[in-house]
Formats: C-alpha cells, sequence, structure tokens
C-alpha cells in the first residue's frame, strides 16, 4: 500500500503529540505512530490584528467568465470557504499546495430545496454538487453576487411561493497554524505501520484514545496534513467511490487505493458562520498528490460526515 514519508521539522520531536504517544505507548510503539504525523495547516477564526489565510462564508471572489458553480437539475451551490494559498506556510506542509492563487469551496447544502437533493459522494452523479476552484493570482476577480434560483413560475411569469433565494453564510475571517496531525487509528498508514488484522489495532490503550480525543473533540477547519474523520477514515469511503460502485468494499484495491489520497481541506460545523453540516459534521475534499500538482481539482473527491 502505498503510504506518505513525511520529514517534521521545527522540533518535531517535542509536540505534544510525540508527548501524548511516549506516556500511553510502549517506547517502540510511540516511535512507529510519531513517525506517521504530519503537518497540517489549522485555520481558525482571525483575532483582531492577526493574519488573515482565508474565510468562511461571505460572497466569493470569482473571474469574469467564471460561473457560479450550479448542480444542474437542483440549483446553485452555497460558497463555503475560500484559502490564500500565498497565506498558508505552503514549504511546511507535505502536499504539493499551489503556491499562490485562492481556492474557492463550493457545496450544495440543501438551502434550496430543504435537504431533498443530498450529496452522495458514491453516485457519481452527485458529484457536481461540491466543487473546488482554484483561482490563479493575477487574475482580476470580483465579488459575485449572490445567484437567484429560478423555479417554474408557471405560466404567468408571476413569483411563487416556492421561490426561494440562495443565503450566504456569515463570513468569518480565518489565521493559520501549522501543527502535527495524527491519523486515525484506522487510516491506511496505520494499518500499514501496525498491521493489517483489525485485532493489532483493537489493542490501543484506552488512555492513549481518549487522550486523542480529548486533544482535538472535533474537526476543526484544515488543510493538508490528516483529516480528521467524524466516523470512519475518509480514504476508504473516497477510494471506494473512485472505484465504482460495483466493486466490492472488501476488494484490495479499496485499501490499495486508500493510501493514494491526502486530505486538500476540511470545514467544521461552525456557529460563527452559521455552518452546520448534517447533525454536527464536517465537509471534506480530498485530492491525489499528483491531481493537485497538476492544478487538476476538478478531480477532487467530496464527502462529508456527520454524527
Amino acid at each position: 500500500m502505498p503510504c506518505i514519508i513525511v520529514v517534521m521539522t521545527r522540533n518535531a520531536s517535542a509536540t505534544p503529540l510525540h508527548d501524548l504517544a511516549r506516556t500511553h505507548l510502549p517506547a517502540e510503539a510511540a516511535a512507529r505512530w510519531t513517525g506517521l504525523l504530519r503537518p497540517g495547516a489549522t485555520l481558525e477564526k482571525a483575532e483582531a490584528g492577526e493574519p488573515v489565510a482565508g474565510r468562511l462564508g461571505g460572497l466569493p471572489l470569482l473571474p469574469q467568465g467564471v460561473e457560479w458553480p450550479v448542480w444542474e437539475g437542483h440549483g446553485p451551490l452555497s460558497f463555503v470557504a475560500s484559502v490564500d494559498c500565498a497565506a498558508l506556510p505552503a514549504g511546511e506542509l507535505d502536499i504539493p499546495l499551489p503556491a499562490d492563487g485562492t481556492l474557492a469551496f463550493f457545496y450544495f447544502d440543501g438551502q434550496i430545496d430543504s435537504g431533498d437533493a443530498f450529496v452522495d459522494f458514491a453516485d457519481p452523479e452527485c458529484r457536481p454538487g461540491a466543487r473546488v476552484i482554484h483561482i490563479p493570482a493575477g487574475v482580476p476577480v470580483a465579488e459575485r453576487p449572490l445567484p437567484l434560483y429560478e423555479c417554474d413560475h408557471g405560466e404567468d411569469g408571476d413569483d411563487c411561493e416556492d421561490c426561494e433565494q440562495l443565503e450566504a453564510y456569515p463570513e468569518v475571517p480565518l489565521t493559520v497554524r501549522v501543527e502535527a496531525t495524527a491519523p486515525d487509528i484506522w487510516h491506511p498508514v496505520v494499518r500499514e505501520a501496525f498491521g493489517s488484522d483489525d485485532s493489532s489495532l483493537e489493542g490501543w490503550p484506552e488512555e492513549f484514545t481518549d487522550a486523542l480525543y480529548d486533544r482535538k473533540p472535533g474537526p476543526g477547519h484544515q488543510v493538508g496534513g490528516h483529516a480528521h474523520p467524524v466516523q470512519n477514515p475518509l480514504e476508504y469511503e473516497i477510494a471506494h467511490a473512485a472505484l465504482g460502485q460495483d466493486v466490492r468494499w472488501d476488494d484490495p484495491r479499496v485499501a490499495e487505493d486508500a493510501g493514494n489520497w491526502v486530505l486538500l481541506a476540511q470545514f467544521d460545523t461552525d456557529g460563527d458562520a452559521d455552518m452546520m453540516w448534517g447533525d454536527c459534521g464536517a465537509l471534506y475534499w480530498l485530492i491525489r498528490p499528483a491531481d493537485l500538482a497538476a492544478l487538476r481539482f476538478d478531480r477532487a473527491m467530496f464527502t462529508m460526515q456527520c454524527c
């Protein structure tokens, strides 16, 4: 199974995760587990005077000629967040992010149809319901007004009671810091490092797994690093969806391909931005490193997990 080899810098051996592993795991297991840590860019609400690396909500800045993303047959997607690649410490991450430009994330959140249409990552027909747009640096952009949702008004052309307008989420500026991120204990790289036998993974000390959860109980907003799943590791979901619905979950190709995907970005439920994804869930975009390096954001895969 492919794995990501990471060299952690900036006194990585002194991070809280290293201390946690040394406290709760035997020395050899602690060294093996901390070798799987990856740097991630955590995005948090920017306070006054802090540098801004992105934002949740508001209105997107799009170039002329770039249409507001629409899921045909359903309606326009909601603008979730944007990230300024030049403001990210890309040199401290281990994914080939663009050095500059902006990433804009859109998702069909159900506000138009009261949640009738669900963006199912496993269904190829649903994939237009989540989108990533890369806007290169230097391209002129302008704030794009909210699109109108056109419903069937009938023959008289009058507005009907079912006609609704897309609403923007409150804008929340985000600042960034780099920190070590840990894989879920069922993550492909953990299975590779500690054995694929499920019984070997069920033997983690409870104190260790509890301390991991207590340190960061929610997914949070993040670019790169290990994703923080609400349920099971995202990589298996994405690999299965990419291989096709006809592939069985226990097909060895699913586990093999799961190691080929990295987190591009995740956005958590956020009260300041009035964002609630399912039942306190999170939105995730994953991508293969080669596609990321080639700026093929159209090949990014989306999933949502909630409690």
